[in-house]
């Protein structure tokens, strides 16, 4: 299954989650290619513990992008 994931770099490391699965999943590492495996992990972990009803059947996030605007404070 092919589940869409975001990446955040930080200045500590990298925080990953994915998008379009129930419950609150978040992998972290020093590293992009660390937190991956992470967020991997803690995945298989979610759905072997909550079972597939965490996975949605057709993902709702088709495409996801990210973005700076600036605006007026």
């Amino acid at each position: 299954m092919k589940i869409k994931i975001v990446v955040e770099k930080h200045s500590d490391g990298y925080v990953a989650y994915p998008l379009g699965l129930k419950g609150v999943v978040v992998g972290q590492g020093e590293t992009y290619e660390q937190a991956l495996a992470d967020v991997q992990s803690a995945i298989k972990f979610h759905v072997e513990t909550f079972g597939t009803a965490v996975l949605e059947e057709e993902s709702p996030v088709l495409e996801a992008f990210i973005t700076e605007a600036g605006v007026s404070v």
